[in-house]
């Protein structure tokens, strides 16, 4: 496996939820010599100085000063969240008479459902437990095979490979347990937190595939794993963001929660959070707030989140001329709705990027008669608007419990995110950028 595919996989074996994933990027943080600040406190910034916050404990926002201070910034940002199930507040239902304990749970994202049966699944996430006088954030992960969610055999569910459309509340409930069992789950995650059944106050828990991951093909040149969208652009934007000096401009790495159902929460793209972050940063520079305006203008983003690679049995399905495919480097994305918010410039500016660091493009685009999905750069643009491209890299399955990418991409995006970390993109006038 090469280098970068194995700490990929790694991260992800470490990431089971946003929460697990906001933290693993948070101790590379610190590995990298990046200091934690707080959002409830004041900020003491200096040139040179290298920081990190987090809102919620599942959004990331780190940046490096340069030594020459207050600048326009160069972001890329992405996603913790992935496609998965959340335990409902009351969650332990007893079946078949009591014979069996399920959980209850609800679809978070759009995911393909199918893919969720017959796997083995454990539950991971966040618990708030009573530490004394006050309130304390646990991570939860219990690590084990704890329960699935079985299929109806074909001979009472027929039309099962005919088109059959699946009931959330009814046939994706996952099984814990048998007779008996009530009661298990609280205690299983009060003591995967450490603390007793009593001090569980209230509680953030997914689902999550425990699947490794794992490199195949004829020539091992593909690898699959769960989570891939978007941990892929998040491990590859923070591995790049980590090698690379801030030099004429702010560096910032931003990966927001939520991006699965709308950012339309306080740690999501749609919140305050990069421009509090713009704003905090520029005051405790000494920036005016004429200044930090201006440097939000002449910033660049890229907004980093996975591409759909063309199916093997489904080429139809995708525009001829711009298609993308696995290990055919990393995507820029188009389309002429504002889906995605990619334009002339920032496309300009992001192929002179990769042909500097010598990454092959490719471009995606759907069929002008299918809808497509869309990501956080324009969402994140209407609360900071600046040059932004959106990109990713192409992947099968996407939304499925386990999903399929290229081993070359992995490597290809960390040496383009490297070189828009390292370069100087220099914004004259409206439609005039220099890149050193």
């Amino acid at each position: 496996m090469a280098d970068h595919v194995q700490l990929f996989c790694d991260f992800v074996a470490k990431s089971p939820s946003a929460f697990h994933a906001a933290h693993t990027l948070c101790a590379m943080l610190e590995d990298g010599g990046y200091t934690p600040l707080a959002e409830s406190q004041p900020w003491t910034i200096v040139p040179g100085g290298k920081y990190y916050v987090t809102r919620n404990r599942s959004s990331v926002i780190a940046f490096a000063i340069p030594q020459t201070g207050f600048a326009h910034f160069q972001i890329v940002s992405s996603h913790s969240d992935s496609p998965t199930f959340k335990l409902k507040h009351s969650c332990e239902d007893e079946a078949a008479g009591g014979s069996y304990l399920r959980l209850n749970v609800e679809r978070y994202g759009g995911m393909i459902m199918s893919s969720w049966f017959d796997r083995p699944l454990s539950i991971a996430g966040r618990v708030l437990v009573r530490d004394g006088g006050r309130l304390s954030t646990k991570l939860v992960d219990l690590g084990r095979d704890a329960v699935l969610i079985p299929n109806m055999p074909i001979h009472f569910n027929r039309e099962v490979n005919d088109g059959y459309k699946f009931n959330a509340q009814v046939d994706l409930l996952p099984l814990y347990g048998g007779k008996g069992s009530r009661g298990k789950l609280h205690a299983e995650i009060a003591a995967a937190a450490g603390v007793s059944e009593d001090a569980v106050v209230s509680r953030d828990l997914f689902l999550y595939a425990r699947q490794t991951g794992s490199v195949w093909g004829a020539e091992n040149e593909f690898f699959s794993c769960p989570r891939i969208d978007d941990l892929e652009c998040a491990y590859t934007s923070a591995a790049a963001f980590l090698s690379s000096e801030a030099v004429g401009h702010i560096n910032v790495l931003a990966v927001f929660d939520n991006e699965e159902v709308g950012s339309s929460s306080k740690q999501g793209a749609d919140s305050t959070f990069l421009t509090d972050v713009f704003a905090r940063v520029g005051q405790a520079l000494g920036a005016s707030d004429s200044e930090i305006r201006a440097a939000i203008a002449s910033s660049f983003m890229a907004s980093a989140d996975n591409a759909h690679a063309v199916h093997p049995n489904h080429p139809e399905k995708y525009d001829a001329q711009n298609c993308t495919f696995l290990n055919g480097g990393v995507v820029i994305k188009h389309n002429a709705n504002q889906k995605y918010t990619t334009d002339a410039v920032s496309c300009a500016i992001f192929s002179a990027l990769c042909e500097k660091a010598g990454v092959p493009v490719q471009h995606f685009a759907n069929r002008s008669d299918v809808l497509g999905g869309s990501t956080l750069g324009n969402i994140a643009n209407t609360h900071a608007s600046m040059n932004t491209v959106d990109i990713g890299l192409a992947q099968l399955a996407m939304h499925s419990s386990v999903e399929t990418a290229g081993c070359a991409d992995v490597e290809y995006m960390v040496r383009a995110l490297t070189a828009l970390y390292t370069s100087n993109i220099a914004v004259h006038a409206d439609g005039e950028i220099a890149i050193d």
